[in-house]
């Protein structure tokens, strides 16, 4: 899918998000750029500690303060009225006013996001009276239809049980359903199917492909899993370290991946060639630098299989290498 400047309804521009501790500066999101189209669904990957989850709280305006902050760069936010909003510099109000109803969000784990003392169409209900306003009974009238939405069975009777009650792939249907009660423009999805077994995981994807089709919503799709992306994705954007290095569509990132991280990620999937044949999978050596003492240069050079020692002496930019396809490594040449 090709973003024109038209239809972008999310672009973040060289987002830097810091954390102030004692022990020093640590450099979580470090100049992250993308964009986000009306109706698209771009997945952000990477390891642990890549800084996919600090993106995804700096643009909720949800980083625990004061150790986290937005030091530089714009969220530009398109509101359903056309009105452009810079979240990375928009008041308490504004951020609370677009939270929920515009732009909302799936969490990593259910059971630690919905409260434990409060049925699930209470916590529905909520976000639409907060929102919309409105009378209780018809909030919780909404709550029930948004659990049908989700394919949530018996909802008349689920909107009135606890989240205890219910499975792990029901809890992750009910944070869907809180989250598109107010039909936001904008989905972020953080790890939402990480914790569920590989067939609710097809359940989830699925019905999450449904809703965008019926709503024409954006999704901002945050995993470490690459085989996700393959099923949802329309483009990529693969995070190392705090930085953006391959930004790409989902077909062209899997035909020819460009950054030696990419096809790094890549060769540790398993493939029925690669179990036929019995090899072993090449895991990439070492591990994510700390961010608070990232190597100069390309912070992937210490893992990196062609580094050169001038891959240390500069941050190499992400440039194109082909048409709407972006890398981030001095060794890249464009096509």
């Amino acid at each position: 899918m090709t973003a024109s400047s038209r239809d972008i309804v999310l672009s973040v521009d060289g987002l830097k998000t810091w954390f102030h501790s004692r022990d020093g500066v640590a450099k979580s999101v470090d100049g992250v750029t993308f964009d986000l189209a009306r109706g698209e669904t771009l997945a952000i990957v990477g390891e642990s500690g890549s800084g996919k989850s600090v993106t995804s709280l700096s643009i909720m305006g949800l980083l625990p303060k004061p150790a986290g902050r937005i030091e530089a760069g714009k969220i530009l936010f398109r509101d359903r009225g056309g009105k452009h909003h810079d979240l990375a510099q928009a008041s308490a109000s504004t951020l609370r006013r677009i939270r929920g109803a515009e732009i909302a969000m799936i969490f990593q784990e259910p059971m630690t996001s919905l409260n434990p003392l409060y049925t699930v169409g209470d916590q529905i209900a909520e976000a639409v009276l907060q929102h919309e306003g409105g009378s209780h009974a018809a909030a919780l009238k909404r709550a029930q239809e948004m659990l049908e939405r989700v394919e949530i069975p018996a909802a008349a009777r689920r909107v009135n049980e606890y989240p205890h009650q219910m499975s792990g792939g029901m809890r992750q249907r009910v944070m869907i359903a809180l989250a598109l009660a107010c039909n936001p423009s904008v989905l972020i999805a953080d790890e939402p199917t990480t914790a569920l077994d590989v067939t609710v995981q097809a359940q989830i994807l699925d019905l999450l492909r449904r809703l965008q089709a019926e709503s024409g919503m954006s999704i901002l799709f945050v995993t470490h899993n690459l085989g996700v992306v393959a099923e949802i994705a329309h483009r990529v954007a693969v995070m190392y370290a705090g930085r953006v290095v391959e930004d790409a569509g989902v077909y062209d990132l899997f035909e020819r991946p460009t950054h030696p991280y990419t096809r790094g990620l890549l060769s540790c999937i398993p493939t029925a060639a690669l179990l036929a044949s019995r090899e072993r999978l090449q895991p990439i050596p070492g591990n994510v630098p700390s961010v608070l003492a990232l190597p100069p240069g390309c912070t992937f050079a210490p893992r990196c299989p062609i580094a050169e020692p001038a891959c240390t002496q500069a941050v190499p930019e992400l440039l194109p290498v082909w048409p709407e396809h972006l890398a981030r490594c001095i060794k890249v040449t464009p096509q």
